[in-house]
């Protein structure tokens, strides 16, 4: 079965009966083409990136100058400046409390960041937008 490739409804004809655009049934259907911005990073990249070395590459994108006009790409920056800033937060605050038997807790929830880490930055590469509870919104506004 065709689809349209402007709207996306299904096309059982030469023409979409949704919004009337031309389809050539034989045809596959067309790839999405990934937003390239002006440096000529695709902007999944670009926001994937963001979440690599965390402050770090946040800043620099929210510095950058064709990446901080970008709603996406400047969301995912601030996301990710405040995930890391949340992680030395809780990690500085568990060393000081805990006792020292106590300090393997603090592996697991080290690993626990890791793969928070490496799940947003796999996620975003593919294009979704993962808004964190608290983080997430705060990163909204900022954006």
């Amino acid at each position: 079965m065709a689809f349209c490739p402007s709207c996306g409804n299904a096309v059982e004809g030469r023409y979409c009966a949704k919004c009337g655009t031309a389809v050539d049934p034989a045809a596959p259907p067309a790839a999405p083409v990934p937003v390239v911005s002006a440096a000529g990073l695709p902007e999944n990249t670009a926001a994937a990136l963001c979440y690599l070395l965390g402050l770090v590459t946040g800043i620099i994108f929210l510095v950058l100058e064709p990446y901080n006009k970008n709603k996406l790409i400047r969301f995912h920056a601030f996301q990710s400046i405040f995930l890391h800033v949340a992680v030395i937060i809780v990690w500085v605050a568990l060393r000081t409390v805990l006792p020292w038997g106590m300090w393997y807790l603090m592996s697991l929830i080290d690993l626990a960041f890791f793969v928070l880490w490496i799940f947003l930055l796999l996620q975003t590469y593919q294009g979704k937008k993962i808004v964190l509870p608290v983080i997430g919104d705060l990163a909204a506004k900022q954006a």
